[in-house]
C-alpha cells in the first residue's frame, strides 16, 4: 500500500498543476479577503453606524473568505487528481502495476491529504495576510487578539482541506475531467449561491440550505459572508464537516460501483 501511495504522490509532484492552482488560490483568496474587508468596513462607515457590521463579525467573515468563495480551487484539484488518469489514459498502466483497484482508489485519497492540508493552511494564511492590514486600514482593527479569529483561521484550513477530499470523491464519480471541472465550477460559483439566496427568502425551506455542500464547508469555519448578512444559517462545525465529507464519500462510493470498476481498453 505504501508503494501505491508514494506512486500517487510522485504523479502529483511531476506536474506543475498542484502549485499553479495553489498560487492561483492564494492570489484569489487574498484579493477576496482584502476587498471584502475594505468594501464592508468603508461601506458601512459611509452608510452610517447602524448599518455597519460589528468589527469582530467582520473580521471573522474576512478571514473565512477562502471557505466562502475560494474552495473551488482545492475541490477542482482533488477531482483532477483522479480524472487526469482517465484523460491521459494512464489508468490502464496504474491498474496493471496494481490490479487491486481498491488500493489504487485509496492510495489516491491518502496521497491527496498532504496537499489538502497545504492548500488549507495557504488559504488561511492568504486571508490573514491580506485581510488583517485591510481591516486595520479601515479602522476596525484586525482582531488578532481574539481567540475566535484564530479558531476561524484554523477551522477554515480544515474546511479547505476537506473540500479537496470531496473533489477526489467527485472525480471518482465523474471521470470525464472537463465535465467534472465545469460541473463543480458551475455548482460552487453560480448554482448553490443562487439556491441559498432563494431558500433564504422561503422560511419553510430555509433550513435545507444549511445542508448544501458550500454551507457545510462554511459551518466548519463557523462563519461566512452568507451567515453574517443573514442569508443563511449554519450547522455546528462538527456537523458541517460530517455533511461535507459525506458528499465526497457518497460520490466516491457511487463512482467506485460504476466508472471505477468498468473494463478498460
Amino acid at each position: 500500500m505504501s508503494a501505491a501511495i508514494r506512486a500517487e504522490i510522485r504523479k502529483i509532484l511531476t506536474t506543475r498543476l498542484w502549485w499553479a492552482l495553489l498560487l492561483a488560490m492564494v492570489a484569489a483568496v487574498a484579493v477576496l479577503a482584502g476587498s471584502l474587508a475594505l468594501a464592508t468596513a468603508l461601506g458601512g462607515q459611509a452608510a452610517g453606524d447602524e448599518l455597519a457590521v460589528p468589527p469582530d463579525q467582520l473580521a471573522l467573515t474576512v478571514y473565512s473568505a477562502g471557505v466562502t468563495l475560494g474552495y473551488v480551487f482545492p475541490v477542482a484539484f482533488g477531482a483532477i487528481v483522479v480524472t487526469q488518469e482517465f484523460r491521459h489514459r494512464t489508468f490502464q498502466t496504474s491498474v496493471l502495476a496494481e490490479p487491486r483497484r481498491t488500493r489504487v482508489a485509496v492510495a489516491k485519497l491518502v496521497a491527496t491529504v498532504p496537499f489538502a492540508l497545504a492548500y488549507g493552511v495557504a488559504s488561511s494564511a492568504a486571508a490573514l495576510a491580506a485581510g488583517a492590514p485591510a481591516l486595520a486600514l479601515a479602522g476596525d482593527g484586525a482582531m488578532l487578539d481574539d481567540p475566535a479569529t484564530w479558531r476561524t483561521l484554523g477551522l477554515g484550513a480544515v474546511a479547505m482541506a476537506a473540500w479537496m477530499l470531496v473533489g477526489v470523491g467527485f472525480g471518482t464519480l465523474v471521470t470525464n475531467q472537463v465535465a467534472v471541472i465545469v460541473g463543480l465550477i458551475m455548482w460552487t460559483q453560480i448554482v448553490e449561491p443562487l439556491v441559498r439566496i432563494a431558500l433564504g427568502y422561503w422560511d419553510a425551506a430555509a433550513p435545507v440550505a444549511r445542508f448544501l455542500p458550500g454551507a457545510a464547508g462554511e459551518a466548519v469555519a463557523g462563519t461566512s459572508f452568507y451567515s453574517a448578512t443573514g442569508l443563511s444559517d449554519l450547522l455546528p462545525a462538527w456537523a458541517g464537516l460530517l455533511v461535507l465529507l459525506g458528499y465526497g464519500l457518497v460520490a466516491a462510493a457511487i463512482g467506485w460501483r460504476t466508472s471505477f470498476r468498468h473494463d478498460i481498453t
